[in-house]
């Protein structure tokens, strides 16, 4: 096949690439069976040790929409920022090579982003075991707009999930994003897409399930070691520094999100902690939020007025809420991990 001409190039879907030689071929086929023909497939081999780059250079040869970029190991982010760097796509997004797309994925969320001018485009998902067969969940497939903007209501934001490979993002959104250099080890989707948020301004939504996400044996909830956590704040706290320089308007929102993703998710990801240890580090979150964070504890989003009349708002978000201010978060989360690991299925927050 002739390599797409670089004015024709729609979307560059950047697939970074280290220790995942197992799941790569499903990942690259299903990406290469998009029924959207103008895509890129740009792969980077971040420096990974086992056979990835043999397997994209086999592919290379074979599809010319295929394109290369092997480099020294340093990180999805920066794998991911190489890889923006070297699209040519009108739109870009990111694939794991361990989840895989439905045909449909590139030329309905393209279609939705150009149909209604968005910056950004999401499409649901369904959370899946390895081989695809069982599903533990799907998600935002039932999100109350078609489109809407960010700038007139933040707060609808916080029903959106903060990964990255179930959206399209317009080009400028993402050579212009600014960047930290506290990259954390764990979170790093939270930290890179609010970066991305703090300049979008339109949302478009598919409400399709178009990715399969890879649950992998023995992990029906994805943990996080303790030890990450110093990171993750310092790398949010950097975020919010950007925030107070570039839009102080915005910073409720931001808070409300540090919330959502320090407060709750982060801890939902701490399961195997004893209940003493996560009662620990339930207090520690709260208190670094209490002082970096402010606008959580009285956030507008967070208010029984604003989820009654705002379509969309984040219900489960408003229930937590009062239950953190309770003092029963440490509680709630490890009962709710039992009680979707024992149903067999996976929601995160």
């Amino acid at each position: 096949m002739a390599r797409t001409d670089r004015k024709e190039v729609k979307l560059s879907i950047i697939v970074p690439c280290y220790k995942v030689e197992r799941y790569l071929k499903r990942c690259l086929d299903a990406l290469l069976a998009q029924t959207l023909q103008e895509i890129e497939i740009v792969c980077i081999n971040d420096g990974s040790p086992d056979h990835c780059l043999e397997i994209l250079r086999d592919y290379e040869k074979k599809d010319a929409r295929i394109r290369v970029i092997d480099k020294e190991n340093e990180g999805v982010w920066k794998a991911r920022m190489d890889g923006i760097r070297h699209s040519l796509g009108e739109y870009i997004g990111f694939a794991d090579p361990d989840d895989y797309v439905l045909p449909d994925y590139a030329l309905k969320l393209y279609r939705a982003a150009r149909s209604h001018g968005a910056d950004i485009a999401c499409c649901g998902f369904d959370r899946v075991d390895e081989s695809g067969t069982k599903r533990y969940s799907r998600e935002m497939t039932r999100f109350a707009y078609e489109c809407f903007d960010f700038r007139n209501d933040p707060g609808l934001l916080l029903e959106v999930n903060v990964a990255l490979w179930n959206k399209i993002f317009c080009r400028k959104l993402l050579t212009s994003m600014g960047t930290i250099n506290e990259i954390p080890g764990a979170l790093d989707d939270v930290m890179f897409s609010q970066l991305l948020y703090l300049h979008a301004k339109r949302f478009a939504f598919v409400k399709d399930s178009l990715v399969r996400y890879t649950i992998r044996q023995d992990s029906i909830v994805s943990s996080v070691r303790k030890e990450l956590i110093p990171g993750i704040r310092k790398a949010m706290l950097a975020v919010r520094k950007i925030y107070e320089r570039e839009d102080q308007a915005l910073l409720p929102y931001l808070d409300t999100a540090a919330f959502l993703n320090l407060g709750i998710s982060l801890t939902h990801r701490l399961q195997g902690e004893s209940r003493k240890d996560l009662q620990r580090i339930v207090g520690k979150n709260i208190a670094f939020l209490n002082r970096f964070f402010p606008f959580w504890k009285n956030s507008p989003y967070l208010k029984l007025s604003y989820v009654l009349t705002h379509k969309g708002a984040n219900l489960k978000l408003y229930l937590v809420h009062k239950i953190c201010k309770l003092r029963l978060l440490g509680d709630f989360l490890r009962m709710y991990g039992k009680l979707t690991a024992g149903l067999g299925i996976d929601l995160k927050w």
